[in-house]
């Protein structure tokens, strides 16, 4: 499994990761530059989008799935996969703190293949949303993430597939918007999923936003320029 670079298998079927595999991840599969992600950032997490992978990867493929997002993952944790009821998964830690719930329905498949290529192509599009997605929205409604401390949440996602028999399942952004309240701002990304040209499906990713304050043009110009140039940097 094309995970298994990015994840350390630890004794009784817990797992964790590391600076370097959540870096890698994050870098060159999901093309996401958030310093967060650097293995040498003091407030480093695992990206929410490995364990997604991971959960996906373990767990199986379902035509309908939602996931929800509670913590920020350090490097290290011992985590385990655990039944949460009602058909439930979680990803807790040995203290039973949950980061990552799944709910999910219908036909399941354990095509490695098929899941390596979904979780490729969501990651890849979730990867770009900054600073594609999310920099028009908060042009729109005249508000931007504090630059100094800027903090993104992932919160939740949901995905609904026509069919699970899939051969090569691409992934394009659809309708995406933005609710600010206060200094706090909601972000709903839509997705739809192809296979062979046809739409198979559909998704929606949300974050919060927090500490939102007035958009200025020359700031967000600088952090995208250092984001890009980070991104540039990387390839070469």
């Amino acid at each position: 499994m094309f995970l298994d670079q990015y994840c350390t298998e630890l004794d009784n079927n817990q797992f964790s990761f590391t600076r370097q595999q959540s870096s890698d991840f994050a870098k060159n599969v999901a093309n996401d530059f958030n310093p967060l992600h650097d293995v040498d950032t003091k407030k480093f997490c695992v990206p929410g989008d490995l364990l997604f992978a991971k959960i996906l990867s373990s767990e199986g493929l379902y035509p309908d799935m939602r996931v929800s997002f509670s913590g920020m993952v350090s490097d290290g944790v011992a985590l385990s996969i655990a039944d949460a009821g009602n058909g439930e998964k979680i990803i807790c830690d040995q203290n039973d703190k949950e980061y990552l719930r799944i709910e999910h329905s219908g036909e399941q498949t354990n095509d490695a293949d098929l899941i390596a290529k979904l979780v490729r192509a969501y990651v890849a599009f979730s990867g770009e949303n900054f600073p594609h997605v999310l920099v028009p929205l908060m042009k729109e409604k005249n508000v931007m993430i504090n630059v100094a401390r800027p903090l993104v949440i992932y919160e939740t996602m949901s995905v609904h597939l026509d069919t699970i028999d899939l051969k090569d399942p691409q992934i394009e952004a659809s309708q995406s918007h933005l609710e600010v309240n206060g200094k706090r701002g909601n972000v709903t990304l839509g997705f739809i999923f192809r296979d062979a040209g046809k739409v198979v499906g559909e998704g929606k990713k949300t974050m919060v936003l927090a500490n939102l304050r007035e958009y200025d043009q020359s700031v967000i110009d600088s952090m995208v320029n250092e984001y890009n140039r980070r991104r540039i940097e990387h390839v070469a």
